[in-house]
């Protein structure tokens, strides 16, 4: 008989479910129409022809999906969520163009986007803090916090959402985590355990239960690269919130929004009212989705 459940860690054709029945295991899925992510609803079923293992018999449809990918690879991070969370620090270099990636792949799956600003207690947090303000502009809600300390500004905007955590490398993602889910070092044990994979690293994307509440909250891998080759054109374009009003204004409907007369995106660059790396990045992303269309 089959049973309910949520992935909780996916590596390859192997992954670690919790039941909706209650308990953790490691499953197998049959076949290679689909990978799976952390936040999948599956079915899981024993197999008589594995030895009795569980294996993953059915998916069910996502409402999101939050991954990267170029012309030649993809990499999932998590299904159905309805938040994504940058993390920055101020005693990292942060990739600002990384950033917006995450920011326009938010917006694409329709997702909320929130940037938390960690190690708020170090002394160039203020001034760290004030970098960010044009988000706050666009709409984005922008907190510091304290992995260490205090998480107080986040813990609201995670109650009940399906969170997804992303950021470079040494931004304090993991500590984050566990402020904010008080079992997530039992979760870490119990996934190495499940995958039999030994000293558990976040090498790849585990989701975590928020206590008191019905959602959770996904760790990923620090990445230094988010390519979006998998969207289209018109999708990338909404993206870009404080474009979306804009863009139809321009005097030709197939504008690239560079050097096209009458483009009213570029009018608003030199007003000052929007940024002109944002429109950088538009470019660029739809060059690399078009790229990604003739390699395949």
């Amino acid at each position: 008989m089959a049973a309910n459940a949520l992935v909780v860690a996916a590596h390859r054709r192997h992954c670690v479910v919790d039941l909706d029945a209650g308990g953790t295991v490691a499953c197998l899925l049959k076949g290679r129409a689909i990978a799976l992510a952390c936040g999948d609803r599956v079915e899981v079923a024993r197999d008589a022809a594995h030895r009795g293992e569980a294996v993953v018999v059915g998916v069910a449809p996502r409402s999101s999906l939050f991954y990267r990918s170029d012309a030649f690879r993809e990499k999932l991070i998590a299904a159905n969520v309805t938040q994504v969370i940058g993390v920055v620090a101020p005693d990292v270099a942060v990739d600002e163009e990384l950033l917006n990636r995450w920011i326009v792949a938010a917006e694409i799956e329709g997702c909320r986007f929130v940037l938390a600003l960690n190690k708020s207690d170090l002394p160039d947090a203020a001034r760290f803090a004030g970098r960010f303000a044009p988000y706050a502009a666009l709409g984005y809600d922008v907190v510091r916090v304290c992995a260490l300390g205090d998480v107080g500004e986040l813990a609201p905007l995670v109650q009940d959402e399906r969170s997804v955590l992303i950021g470079q490398s040494g931004m304090g993602k993991s500590t984050l985590i566990n402020a904010l889910s008080p079992g997530a070092a039992a979760r870490v044990g119990a996934v190495s355990s499940a995958l039999r994979a030994g000293r558990h690293t976040t090498s790849a994307a585990t989701l975590y239960r928020l206590p008191g509440a019905r959602g959770f909250i996904v760790d990923s891998p620090g990445m230094k690269v988010f390519g979006l080759a998998h969207c289209a054109p018109e999708a990338i374009a909404r993206g870009f919130v404080e474009l979306r009003d804009l863009a139809p204004r321009c005097r030709f409907g197939d504008c690239r929004h560079d050097r096209e007369p009458g483009c009213a995106v570029q009018a608003a660059v030199a007003q000052g009212r929007v940024a002109p790396q944002r429109v950088a990045l538009l470019q660029s992303l739809l060059a690399e989705a078009a790229f990604a269309r003739t390699a395949r």
